[in-house]
């Protein structure tokens, strides 16, 4: 690398050895502030383009690379920079740091791009999180100059380009990153490197998603199930279905969230694993009924159960027989919701679950006094009446419940007959 960026930095001689390094540590060590700049009514340069001369460079008489000696010796003293901006910013001072990182940043690019870009990326992620939108733009900015740098060579270096790109999504410059990764995947396709494609898949996927842009990580998901399959990958493929599953539901698109956790029900059942299955049926039942399904929407629900109950995971076998009554009460079909209530109450007694029992007797005595059956429905508060004692909860108003079930019903005024129509 030569010295074409920030040659005026510099001229002299470096002849001078170790003990111009000894000064130049020296300096650094007491914390020489970076020169002021003087006023102007212009925009203040980029803090990474100013060129003043800096102790910490040597002077040359002629334009050349440093040396690797140099270079070993500019590397030390540079991450003692870094450590000290580390220093300012875990005490409180992050103007104070990032004066430091800039100095830093300006003098990286002499042991090359690849050390520049590292600490851009580095310096970056810290003003993002610190809300340093100016010093992000500025970051930025350069990271945009050495690509068009990078690109205008022959041949290109796309593993460095690949850096920038990933430096880009470190700041979460989103609209950068996204352009850079599509021109590396292209590449990577055309060299057939799966590795690399997969990737900056990855990378393009995980971005989308962080940004809501549920369209663009859906596709960029779904190549990466036709890779994980082409591989056999089964965990990878579980991974991506499952990605595939929450963006379809976090953007509204029951029917592809359906499929996506049919595909994921059918993959467990091949690995014989069972656990994950009842909720997911779960799920498929809810998308069902937001679809107007109910008629799929009850199978799921009861397969949910089945599986629950046959692997014990008794809170997921009340919560898709809740469902399915709750549904079967929507359908007004009281009989059926009946049933799958007395089924509830039976895995609530086998989980010693005595609140979700005084619930599910309520819930039947409300559907017996709709539909007229008073003694059933008397039948069902005392038994949440009971519950209800024990636990010291709602008995005032399992006892308001009892009486106004009992009331009798309020007779029905005598019919008065119509008068005859007259004779014609």
């Amino acid at each position: 690398m030569s010295f074409q960026v920030g040659r005026s930095i510099h001229q002299g001689n470096w002849g001078r050895g170790c003990r111009a390094v000894v000064v130049a540590i020296a300096l650094l060590c007491c914390g020489l502030p970076a020169l002021a700049e003087e006023p102007s009514d212009a925009l203040p340069p980029s803090p990474l383009e100013i060129t003043e001369p800096d102790p910490l460079l040597p002077e040359m008489v002629v334009d050349r690379p440093l040396s690797d000696p140099e270079k070993a010796v500019l590397t030390t003293a540079l991450d003692e920079l870094q450590r000290q901006g580390l220093a300012k910013l875990e005490s409180g001072d992050l103007p104070g740091a990032l004066l430091i990182w800039n100095r830093e940043l300006r003098l990286r690019r002499f042991l090359g791009t690849a050390e520049e870009v590292k600490a851009l990326s580095r310096v970056g992620d810290v003003a993002w999180r610190q809300s340093e939108t100016t010093e992000v733009r500025v970051i930025t900015a350069r990271l945009q100059e050495i690509q068009q740098q990078v690109q205008a060579q022959t041949p290109v270096d796309y593993d460095l380009l690949l850096k920038i790109a990933q430096a880009y999504q470190t700041m979460r410059a989103r609209t950068p990153a996204v352009a850079l990764y599509d021109q590396l995947l292209i590449e990577a396709r055309q060299q057939q490197k799966k590795a690399l494609e997969q990737q900056i898949l990855t990378a393009l996927a995980e971005m989308q998603l962080a940004y809501f842009d549920y369209p663009n990580a859906a596709a960029a998901y779904e190549q990466l199930l036709v890779m994980a399959r082409e591989q056999g990958n089964r965990p990878n493929e579980e991974l991506y279905l499952k990605q595939l599953a929450y963006i379809y539901q976090q953007n509204s698109q029951p029917t592809q969230a359906v499929a996506m956790q049919q595909q994921l029900v059918d993959l467990y059942k091949q690995q014989q694993n069972f656990l994950p299955i009842p909720l997911l049926k779960i799920d498929m039942g809810d998308s069902y009924v937001a679809m107007g399904r109910p008629d799929l929407a009850a199978p799921s629900y009861q397969e949910a159960f089945a599986t629950a109950r046959s692997v014990q995971q008794y809170a997921q076998a009340s919560d898709a027989l809740e469902r399915l009554a709750a549904l079967y009460r929507s359908l007004n079909r009281p009989e059926d919701a009946i049933v799958v209530y007395q089924l509830l109450l039976d895995v609530q007694q086998q989980s010693y679950n005595m609140l979700g029992r005084l619930n599910t007797y309520d819930q039947m005595g409300q559907i017996y006094r709709a539909t007229g059956n008073m003694n059933q429905a008397i039948a069902a508060f005392r038994q949440a009446l009971q519950i209800a004692q024990q636990l010291n909860y709602k008995v005032a108003y399992f006892t308001t419940q009892i009486e106004q079930a009992a009331q009798p019903a309020p007779a029905q005024p005598p019919q008065t007959p119509a008068p005859a129509a007259p004779a014609p």
